[in-house]
C-alpha cells in the first residue's frame, strides 16, 4: 500500500492547531488503501516518525521532551525510504509558505496542496492583493507597514494615518501580520490610541522574527469561509457549501479561542443567506483560487458586506483539519465523511502523478472477521448540562473510533429536553449544540422507547446532568439494554461531590476539608454561613457546584469578599448551593481507572495549572494547558497513587472506567507527616475527546484509542450479561479479545 507520511508539528507559531490536524488526519486516514506514518517536526526542525503513543496528547510539551529517546529521527534525505506521499498538516510559516513544498521538489516526493509559488503567494497578505484585484476580486482597503517604520511609530504615525485616509480607511482598523494565520496577532483597533500596540504586537506575534502589517479597514456584513476542492474526474474547482460565521458578541474578531474551543462562536454551513448570494460567494472564491494558483484545495475567507459585494479577506492553500473544522463541516454538508474528504484529496493529487491509489486496496469485507455480527451501538451525545459541548466532542470522537468493522454505530444527539435525535453526517460535525439544536427535525427524531429495537448497546457519551446522574442509567436499565460506565447508584452518589468526599473520608480516605452551603442557609443568614466555613478552613479556599465538572464556574478565593461573590455566582445560577474546600497544596494528578470487579489504574498524569484551578481552556482549547504521563514521581509513589485510585474506585462501587483527580503529597508536605493521596473527585464519564489525558495514560500501556473504547464496552458488556439471565436476551459477542484478556483476564 501507498506510504503516506502526515507532517505535524513544524517550526511556526501555529505548531499547535497542526499538531491537531494531524492527528484528525492520522485518525481518519483510510487505512484499507494507504498505511499512515505519522510524522512530527520539532520547532527546531528536527523530523521524528511519532510514536502513536504521543499522537492523543493535548499539547507538544507533553511529549516532546521524551522524543529524542523513545522515537525514531529521520533525516529529510531519508524520507523517501519511509513514505511514498506527504500529508501536508503543518500550518503557516515553513508549511504554507513554498520553504516546505521547495524542499519536497527537490525530494522527489509528491506531496499534498499547492506548489511552490502559490504556496509563497498564500502566505504574503500584501502580495495576495496585487494578484486579486486585476482578476476582479474584491480586497479589503489598507495599507502595509513595515518593521523598520514600527521601530520608530511615533515618528511616522502621522504619515500612517495619512495614507490611510487617502486609502478611505476610517477607524475602526484592523490589524494583522502579513505572514500568520488561526487569527493570531489580530486585533480591531477603535481608537488611535490604541494603534501603536496592535501594531506591534502583530509585528512581533512571532517571537522568531519581525513582519510587515496590513492596517486595514473593518468590514461590515455576514463573514464567511469556503473551502474549495478539484472534482478528481474532471479537473476542475469543486466550491464546497460556505460557512457563515457570527463571532460572540462581545469579540471583534474571529479569534483564536473561537476557532478551536468547542462549542465557541457560531458558524452556519450552509450560510444563512439566498442561492444567488451562495453562488456569487463560491463563484469568488473559485476565482480567488485560480488567480492565486491553489490547486487541491483552499480556502477562502471573506465577507459579504452591507452594500453586497464578496470581499476577499484572506486565502488559505491549505485548511486546518481539527475534527469540526471548516473543511469537514463544509463537505459533511455535502455528505463526505473524514476518511472520504482525505481520500478525495490524495487521490487528487496521486491521479495528477498517475499513481494508481487502488493498489491493494482492502474492503471492509476482507478484515470483517467471518460470522462476526456487528454490535449496533447508539452513541449519545450533547444533553442538557453545562458540559453539552465537551459531550458533542466526546460523543463524536467515539463514533469515528469505534470500528466500523465490528460497530454498527449510530450517532444520537440529546438535546435540552433529553430528547433523541439521529444525526447525519452533515450534522454530526457541527461546532456547537446550539447549532445542531436549530437544525434537527422531526424526522430525526427516535423514541426511547425504540431504543431496545434499533441498538444492542448504548455508549453514553454526555457528561454531567441527567447523562451523569443515573438518570440516563435508570433509562437504560428500565428498557433493558447495556450501557457503558458505572451503575445507577454509583453514578449518582460521585456526581455529587460532598456526598462523595463525605463517604470517601467515611471510608478512611484522604480528602479535602469541606463545607456544603445549603442555598436557603445562605439566603437566610450569609454572615453566619462565612463564620462557620472560616472556622473550619482557613484561606485560600476552592468554590465549585457540587453537581458540574469541566471545571464549570470554580474559582479560587482568598478573602471573604471573594467568597461571598463565588457562593452568590453560584446560587444565582440555579444551583442549589456551593461546595467549598480547602486549598490542597502538592501536585495535582489525574488517574483513568478501567475495569469492573477487579479495575486497574492507568500511569497517571501530571495536570499543570497556570493559575491555581485548571481551567476548561486548559482542558480542551490546542496548545492550552499540560499534562505529563507518567507524572513525574518515583515509581513507588506512582504505584501508592494508582493503589488508592484502585481503592476508592472500587469503594464507590464504579465499573467500566472512571477519571479521579488527586493530589499526591509527599511527607514535607502533608500536614499528617507522611506522604499521602488525596482524592478530589471522581468522574464516572471521563471525557472522551481526541486528546484527553485518559488517552494518553492508556497508551503508555499500549492501547490505541480505538481498543480503549472497544475495551469500555467489552466491561459494559460484561457487567450487564453477568447479571441477566441468558435466556432473557441474546449475548452479544465480545469483539476485540485481545486487549480486554490482556487487561482483565490473561
Amino acid at each position: 500500500m501507498i506510504r503516506v507520511g502526515v507532517l505535524m508539528g513544524g517550526r511556526s507559531i501555529e505548531r499547535e492547531v497542526s499538531f491537531n490536524s494531524g492527528r484528525t488526519v492520522c485518525d481518519h486516514l483510510d487505512t484499507a488503501c494507504y498505511t499512515v506514518i505519522p510524522l512530527f517536526q520539532t520547532v527546531a526542525g528536527t523530523l521524528y516518525i511519532l510514536p502513536w503513543k504521543f499522537l492523543h496528547r493535548g499539547k507538544i510539551v507533553d511529549f516532546e521532551h521524551r522524543l529524542s529517546s523513545e522515537a525514531e529521527q529521520v533525516t529529510w534525505d531519508d524520507l523517501k525510504k519511509h513514505i511514498d506521499f506527504m500529508y501536508i498538516a503543518t500550518h503557516g510559516t515553513y508549511a504554507e509558505d513554498g520553504r516546505l513544498q521547495g524542499f519536497l521538489e527537490i525530494l522527489g516526493i509528491p506531496y499534498l496542496g499547492s506548489d511552490v509559488f502559490a504556496s509563497a503567494l498564500g502566505m504574503d497578505k500584501t502580495m495576495q492583493k496585487a494578484f486579486l484585484r486585476p482578476a476582479g476580486i474584491a480586497v479589503p482597503r489598507g495599507i502595509t507597514v513595515t518593521p523598520a517604520t514600527i521601530a520608530d511609530f511615533h515618528s511616522h504615525e502621522a504619515a500612517i494615518r495619512e495614507q490611510l485616509t487617502a486609502q478611505f480607511v476610517s477607524l475602526p482598523y484592523v490589524v494583522k501580520p502579513e505572514h500568520e494565520g488561526s487569527s493570531l496577532g489580530v486585533t480591531v483597533v477603535h481608537s488611535h490610541a490604541d494603534l501603536y500596540d496592535a501594531v506591534v504586537r502583530a509585528c512581533h506575534v512571532n517571537p522568531a522574527y519581525t513582519q510587515s502589517v496590513l492596517i486595514e479597514e473593518r468590514l461590515q456584513g455576514m463573514e464567511f469561509s469556503c473551502i474549495t476542492l478539484i472534482d478528481t474526474k474532471t479537473g476542475t474547482y469543486m466550491p464546497l457549501p460556505p460557512t457563515e460565521i457570527v463571532p460572540e458578541i462581545k469579540e471583534h474578531v474571529f479569534d483564536y479561542e473561537q476557532k478551536y474551543m468547542p462549542g465557541r462562536a457560531s458558524k452556519f454551513t450552509p450560510a444563512r443567506c439566498d442561492n444567488a448570494t451562495l453562488q456569487r460567494i463560491q463563484d469568488t472564491c473559485v476565482a480567488a483560487s485560480k488567480a492565486l494558483g491553489m490547486s487541491t484545495i483552499s480556502r477562502v475567507d471573506g465577507f459579504v458586506t452591507l452594500d453586497g459585494r464578496v470581499v476577499v479577506i484572506d486565502p488559505n492553500t491549505l485548511s486546518g483539519m481539527a475534527p469540526t473544522s471548516f473543511l469537514f463541516s463544509q463537505a459533511g454538508v455535502a455528505n463526505m465523511s473524514h476518511t472520504q474528504v482525505i481520500n478525495h484529496l490524495i487521490e487528487t493529487e496521486l491521479k495528477t502523478l498517475d499513481i494508481d491509489f487502488t493498489t491493494n486496496r482492502v474492503t471492509a469485507d476482507d478484515v470483517k472477521p467471518m460470522n462476526m455480527k456487528k454490535i449496533r451501538i447508539a452513541v449519545l451525545m450533547g444533553g442538557n448540562s453545562n458540559e453539552r459541548e465537551i459531550s458533542l466532542e466526546s460523543g463524536r470522537n467515539v463514533t469515528y473510533k469505534l470500528s466500523p468493522h465490528r460497530y454498527e454505530v449510530m450517532p444520537l444527539f440529546v438535546n435540552d429536553q433529553m430528547e433523541l435525535f439521529k444525526l447525519n453526517q452533515s450534522l454530526l460535525v457541527r461546532n456547537s449544540t446550539k447549532e445542531i439544536n436549530t437544525l434537527v427535525t422531526d424526522e430525526m427524531r427516535v423514541a426511547w422507547h425504540d431504543l431496545p429495537a434499533l441498538v444492542d448497546f448504548v455508549f453514553i457519551g454526555l457528561h454531567g446532568g441527567f447523562g451523569e446522574n443515573g438518570s440516563v442509567q435508570g433509562a437504560l436499565e428500565m428498557l433493558d439494554i447495556p450501557y457503558n460506565g458505572s451503575s445507577i447508584l454509583a453514578s449518582s452518589l460521585c456526581m455529587d461531590k460532598y456526598k462523595t468526599n463525605s463517604f470517601l473520608k467515611n471510608s478512611g480516605f484522604a480528602v479535602p476539608e469541606h463545607f456544603f452551603v445549603d442555598r436557603d442557609a445562605w439566603h437566610a443568614d450569609q454572615e453566619a454561613v462565612i463564620k462557620a466555613i472560616k472556622a473550619q478552613m482557613p484561606f485560600p479556599l476552592i468554590v465549585k457546584p457540587h453537581d458540574d465538572g469541566c471545571s464549570v464556574m470554580v474559582a479560587k478565593v482568598s478573602t471573604d469578599e471573594q467568597l461571598i461573590a463565588a457562593i452568590a455566582e453560584l446560587i444565582t445560577n440555579n444551583k442549589s448551593g456551593a461546595f467549598i474546600e480547602e486549598c490542597i497544596i502538592g501536585m495535582e494528578l489525574t488517574v483513568g481507572v478501567i475495569g469492573n470487579d477487579n479495575p486497574r489504574a492507568l500511569p497517571p498524569s501530571q495536570a499543570v495549572a497556570t493559575s491555581g484551578v485548571l481551567s476548561i481552556e486548559e482542558k480542551f482549547l490546542p496548545g492550552a494547558g499540560e499534562n505529563q504521563t507518567p507524572a513525574p514521581l518515583p515509581h513507588a509513589q506512582l504505584a501508592l497513587v494508582q493503589d488508592v485510585m484502585e481503592k476508592a474506585y472500587k469503594a464507590l462501587g464504579c465499573s467500566g472506567y472512571a477519571r479521579i483527580d488527586c493530589f499526591y503529597q509527599s511527607a514535607d508536605c502533608s500536614p499528617t507527616g507522611a506522604e499521602r493521596v488525596v482524592v478530589l473527585e471522581i468522574n464516572t464519564l471521563p471525557g472522551l475527546t481526541p486528546a484527553t489525558c485518559i488517552f494518553h495514560q492508556a497508551a503508555e500501556l499500549g492501547i490505541k484509542p480505538m481498543d480503549f473504547i472497544d475495551c469500555i464496552v467489552q466491561l459494559g458488556l460484561q457487567k450487564y450479561y453477568a447479571v441477566q439471565v441468558v435466556s432473557k436476551k441474546e449475548a452479544v459477542p465480545f469483539t476485540n479479545q485481545g486487549v480486554f484478556h490482556e487487561l482483565f483476564v490473561s
